[in-house]
């Protein structure tokens, strides 16, 4: 297009408008730019994210603040545990008979053991409540001891009361322990769970309760002197001398051995209650002699009879855990020592149906989640209570049997479409031979 005098007076522009030079600052793309909002946490405009919530001065996208949601979540939930020492409040503290109360709820019977764990826990609430006083008298925690065979409720017992506690819990089994440098986990990873738990919050996982299960398992294994290393037994048992008693242990937060240069962090373990369980499986005998050798002649033979051969377990005392392979030292940081009683059939027909969670309600939720209504003849309760004393495997038993009985049902019935299943006598029997019982047997 040629250039002629027409043209170029439409590009110039009148003398009677005023318009501003085009300057960097009032483009007509910057000033779109200038209507744009922005993100005032993370500075992105509207167009990159979902949408912008308008505040007095400023705007929060979509994604800040659900990472803002995420973040008040957990720093309330850590509130809530108590991470602060102002939290705890005699007051406010469940009384010994509160916290059995809320066992019963969920574990039957073991009456002398729940007694037996709601001082402990009410005690430790208040020591760590003390307050210095001129009289300087200084209250010792009292480490648990807890022995019962298998399936009679010593994990359950210790999960329940995690529930009602307003300190950090956790359970750390003592099979996987070793001594430092060999194959396994070190004594201190009991402390790395405390401190997982608590958030790596040193000052509450100070104060929290430990529950080691299986401590039977770490028993010296024999008396002879030998020139390899109970790496496993003994050795575990002294490792753990320093935690129950008090000190000032290096944990590494991480794990020890797979993070060799990680920073150590120093946990003062002379306020944590430790809850220690076990089955001691073949105790009885030790406590059966012990019993026998205490008397000689005919008077042995009065006291025989008042013994209670069924329940042997009731005459425990730290001698026999010291037959059985605990080193004195570590019995003597474990003052209280308690036991639970074998399940009666009694007790074993009340954990199949009254707790909150007993096995016959979870299958019911299971059923009902299908809408299904499932129930249970009477008898067949009689008849599952009978397989699991024939088993011998205690309340765990109950849940296996009753797995077998049901897994036909809950394989067919979801697809079939009922809206109500009986469980029989007859039809708990037929499950039961076609399954193989020899895998629910235990040994004697």
């Amino acid at each position: 297009m040629p250039c002629t005098r027409k043209n170029i007076w439409h590009l110039t522009p009148p003398k009677h408008k005023r318009y501003l030079p085009l300057t960097p600052h009032n483009s007509p793309t910057i000033m779109a730019k200038q209507q744009r909002q922005y993100c005032s946490f993370c500075g992105r405009p509207d167009t990159e994210v979902g949408m912008l919530i308008a505040g007095v001065s400023g705007y929060i996208c979509n994604e800040c603040a659900e990472q803002a949601y995420e973040i008040a979540r957990e720093t309330m939930q850590h509130s809530k545990k108590g991470g602060k020492e102002g939290d705890l409040d005699l007051k406010k503290l469940p009384k010994p008979q509160e916290i059995k109360a809320f066992l019963d709820q969920y574990v039957i019977g073991q009456d002398d053991a729940k007694r037996y764990l709601s001082v402990s826990v009410y005690n430790h609430y208040k020591r760590l409540m003390q307050e210095d006083k001129a009289d300087e008298v200084e209250i010792e925690k009292s480490n648990i001891i807890i022995v019962g065979s298998t399936g009679t409720g010593k994990t359950l017992l210790a999960r329940t009361i995690a529930k009602l506690l307003k300190v950090p819990f956790t359970i750390v089994d003592a099979t996987v322990l070793t001594e430092a440098g060999y194959v396994g986990e070190d004594i201190e990873s009991i402390l790395t769970r405390l401190l997982q738990v608590a958030d790596y919050d040193v000052k509450a996982a100070e104060r929290g309760i430990v529950f080691i299960d299986e401590i039977d398992k770490i028993a010296r294994k024999s008396d002879n002197p030998s020139i390899t290393r109970d790496v496993s037994g003994e050795g575990v048992q002294q490792g753990l001398l320093k935690l129950l008693e008090g000190s000032v242990v290096n944990v590494p937060p991480q794990g020890g051995r797979k993070h060799p240069e990680q920073k150590m962090i120093a946990v003062d373990t002379k306020n944590i209650l430790f809850i220690c369980g076990g089955a001691f499986d073949g105790i009885e005998k030790k406590i059966a002699q012990r019993l026998n050798t205490h008397v000689v002649g005919y008077s042995s033979v009065q006291n025989t009879l008042r013994i209670d051969k069924e329940n042997m377990m009731q005459y425990i005392s730290p001698q026999d855990l010291k037959s059985f392979g605990l080193i004195p030292e570590i019995i003597g940081r474990m003052p209280v020592l308690t036991y639970l009683n074998p399940l009666s059939r009694e007790a074993l027909l009340a954990i199949l149906t009254e707790p909150k969670n007993a096995i016959v309600k979870q299958y019911v939720k299971l059923f009902e989640m299908d809408g299904v209504e499932l129930t249970f003849a009477p008898e067949v309760y009689e008849y599952i209570v009978d397989k699991a004393i024939e088993f011998k495997l205690g309340a765990r038993g109950l849940r296996s049997i009753v797995e077998s009985i049901m897994m036909d049902a809950m394989f067919d019935i979801p697809t079939r479409g009922d809206k109500h299943f009986e469980v029989t006598l007859d039809y708990a029997r037929s499950q039961m031979e076609k399954s193989n019982l020899g895998r629910l047997q235990a040994g004697e």
